[in-house]
C-alpha cells in the first residue's frame, strides 16, 4: 500500500473555504497523490483501505464530542444533551447503552415496517403526481423522513411537523455559527424533551409493538435498563438524527438517478434492485461525507505519527468512489453483483446503529418514486447545504411525467 511518509508532503485542503466540494478535482487529485491531506483541523483521510482501518483503531475515539465547546457553548440544554448522547459516549458507556438500544433497531423491526413506509411513499407521491412538478424537499423527502419516524414510534402522523420543525432548528448546532443560534437551539431542545417525556410516559402506561415502547420495557440480561435521561436522550436524538439525514439522503440519492435515467428506469422495470440502487447511492453521494475522530493518544499509523488531540476527518465520499476499492470509482452500477461495503454508515463502535431501518426506508422511496415517476429532471431553482460535512438540498423543484 502507497502511503505518504511525511505530513508536509502531503496536499493541503482549505475546508472551510465556502467553495470547498467533496466532489472537486482538488478532492481527486489529493487522493491519486496521498492517502490523507493535511487540512485547518488536523488530518483528512481520502482512501478506502485507509478509512476502513482508521474507523476502527483504538487510538482514536468520536471527534464531535467538544463540538460545542470548541464554537462557544459550555452550558445550555442543548451542551447537557449532547454530551451525554450516543454520537459522543467512549468505553463501557458507549457499550452499555448501544447494548440496550440494539434490539429495537433490528433487521426485523426494519422488515415490519416497510410495509407502512411504501404506505407513507406511495401518499406523498400521489399527492403531487398529477400535476407534473413538485419541490422536492418540502413535498416528499421531509415528511416522508418525518413520518418514517412517526411509523417506527408509533406517533400521530399529524405530529410530523414539529418534529420536523424543532429537528431542523437543532441541525443549526452543527454548523459553525451555533453560538449565533444557542437560544432557538436550546429552545428545540427543550421542546423536544417535553415532547419524548410524555411519549416514554405514554409507553409506559400503554405500550405497543413500536421502537419506544421496546426501549422502555427492553432490559438486557444482567438486568440493566436505560435510565429516564438514557432513554429521553436516545429518543431525542432518533428524532434529530433519523430525520435530518434521512431527509438529505433522499435529496441526494435523487440527484445521483436523475443523472443516470437509465439506471433510474431499469429499477423502475426490476423493483427488486431498490436496494442495490439505494446502497450505491448511499456510496457515491453520502449526506455524511466525511465522520470525525479525535487522537486519544499519540500513534504511528502510515508512516505518519499523529499527536493527541489530533483532528482526523475520515472521508467517506471520498472513499466510496476510490478507483482502488471500486473500479470506475465513482460510476453507479445498480446490477453490479460485487461491491466492497461502503463506510458511509461509518465503522467501529460508531456504526450507525439504525442503518438497517435507514436503508429500508430509503430502499421504499426509491421503488416507489422510481415505479410512480419518469423523465424526471430539475426544474431549476434549486438550494444546497455545502458540498462537505452533512449536505443535501435545501429546495429541490423537479418536473415528471407520472407513469401510466
Amino acid at each position: 500500500m502507497n502511503r505518504t511518509p511525511h505530513v508536509t508532503d502531503a496536499p493541503y485542503l482549505d475546508i472551510t473555504d465556502p467553495s470547498f466540494s467533496m466532489h472537486s478535482e482538488a478532492v481527486r487529485d489529493a487522493r491519486e497523490r496521498s492517502w490523507y491531506a493535511r487540512t485547518n483541523y488536523g488530518l483528512a483521510v481520502l482512501r478506502y483501505a485507509e478509512v476502513t482501518e482508521l474507523l476502527r483503531h483504538p487510538s482514536l475515539v468520536q471527534g464531535s464530542a467538544r463540538w460545542p465547546d470548541h464554537h462557544g457553548v459550555h452550558d445550555g440544554p442543548f451542551h447537557a444533551w449532547w454530551a451525554r448522547n450516543l454520537l459522543v459516549l467512549e468505553g463501557d458507556e458507549h457499550h452499555r447503552i448501544r447494548r440496550l438500544l440494539n434490539p429495537a433497531f433490528s433487521t426485523r423491526s426494519a422488515r415490519r415496517l416497510e410495509p407502512v413506509f411504501t404506505e407513507v411513499a406511495e401518499e406523498l407521491v400521489s399527492s403531487f403526481a398529477g400535476r407534473g412538478h413538485a419541490e422536492f424537499v418540502s413535498e416528499f423527502a421531509e415528511p416522508y423522513a418525518t413520518r418514517a419516524l412517526c411509523a417506527m414510534m408509533a406517533l400521530p402522523h399529524s405530529d410530523w411537523p414539529f418534529i420536523a420543525e424543532h429537528a431542523n432548528t437543532i441541525g443549526l448546532a452543527l454548523t459553525v455559527s451555533v453560538r449565533d443560534d444557542i437560544d432557538r437551539i436550546d429552545a428545540a431542545v427543550r421542546a423536544l424533551h417535553d415532547y419524548v417525556e410524555t411519549l416514554i410516559a405514554a409507553r409506559v402506561a400503554d405500550p405497543g409493538e413500536d421502537i419506544v415502547s421496546q426501549l422502555v420495557h427492553t432490559s438486557a440480561e444482567d438486568g440493566d435498563r436505560l435510565s429516564a435521561a438514557e432513554l429521553r436522550n436516545a429518543v431525542v436524538l432518533m428524532l434529530f438524527g433519523g430525520m435530518d439525514t434521512t431527509r438529505n439522503q433522499l435529496g441526494l440519492m435523487l440527484r445521483t438517478f436523475l443523472r443516470l435515467p437509465d439506471q433510474w428506469e431499469l429499477v423502475a422495470s426490476r423493483p427488486e434492485l431498490a436496494r442495490a440502487a439505494t446502497e450505491e447511492a448511499l456510496r457515491v453521494a453520502p449526506t455524511t461525507t466525511w465522520v470525525t475522530r479525535e487522537a486519544a493518544e499519540t500513534f504511528s499509523f502510515g508512516g505518519v505519527e499523529i499527536t493527541e488531540g489530533t483532528t482526523v476527518h475520515l472521508f467517506t465520499r471520498a472513499a466510496g468512489t476510490d478507483p482502488r476499492a471500486y473500479p470506475g470509482g465513482g460510476d453507479v452500477d445498480v446490477t453490479a453483483e460485487e461491491r466492497r461495503p461502503h463506510r458511509t454508515f461509518g465503522g467501529g463502535i460508531h456504526h450507525c446503529i439504525g442503518h438497517q431501518i435507514a436503508r429500508t426506508d430509503l430502499a421504499v422511496a426509491l421503488r416507489v418514486l422510481t415505479g410512480r415517476l419518469t423523465d424526471v429532471h430539475p426544474a431549476g431553482g434549486d438550494e444546497w447545504l455545502p458540498d462537505s460535512g452533512n449536505t443535501g438540498p435545501i429546495r429541490y423543484p423537479i418536473t415528471f411525467t407520472a407513469r401510466a
